[in-house]
């Protein structure tokens, strides 16, 4: 095997990697973003007016 046909195999890995990492960082940013974007969402505060109250039982 010659030097120019190692070199290029280990090219491509190095790409392959390089693409992996750069990947994983914009699933990790638009994760966090997600989570970001969900705590940010208004919570409900108000409670049901009947909710624990009251029980209505037909037989």
């Amino acid at each position: 095997m010659d030097i120019n046909s190692i070199m290029s195999s280990q090219l491509l890995e190095l790409q392959q990697t390089v693409q992996m990492s750069v990947m994983q960082n914009a699933l990790n940013l638009n994760a966090s973003a997600a989570v970001e974007l969900l705590e940010d969402m208004p919570q409900p505060q108000t409670a049901h007016p009947y909710k624990g109250t009251a029980v209505d039982i037909s037989v």
